[in-house]
């Protein structure tokens, strides 16, 4: 397994044809610097697909997941990056709203 301690999300979407290099490129531009056992998740604009490139410490990992129906739940209107929990990024892959697990779900008024 390659161990990730942290799970960043990119608000702007990433054209899928991208490769290794190029993806690279758009983390080291938008997040300032590929950190070792951090991962990094781009979607396209329809947010049908997903990317993720991790960097294992030595070199780094490229991925792709499509879903045959529907759009991942994808912030286009929010800072151009976020932290995700370990827990937000299992629903976030499988489609479901990431944003209510964790503290978006918390009431803090009645």
């Amino acid at each position: 397994m390659i161990r990730v301690d942290a799970l960043w999300l990119s608000t702007e979407p990433l054209d899928m044809r991208a490769g290794t290099e190029t993806a690279l490129a758009r983390v080291v531009l938008v997040f300032g610097a590929a950190r070792p056992y951090h991962a990094y998740l781009f979607a396209n604009r329809r947010a049908n697909r997903m990317k993720v490139l991790v960097h294992d410490g030595i070199g780094v990992w490229l991925a792709a997941r499509r879903l045959n129906s529907g759009k991942f739940v994808w912030p286009r209107d929010a800072a151009s990056t976020a932290s995700l929990s370990r827990a937000q990024f299992d629903a976030l892959v499988l489609g479901l709203p990431w944003q209510r697990l964790g503290n978006g779900g918390v009431i803090t008024v009645v």
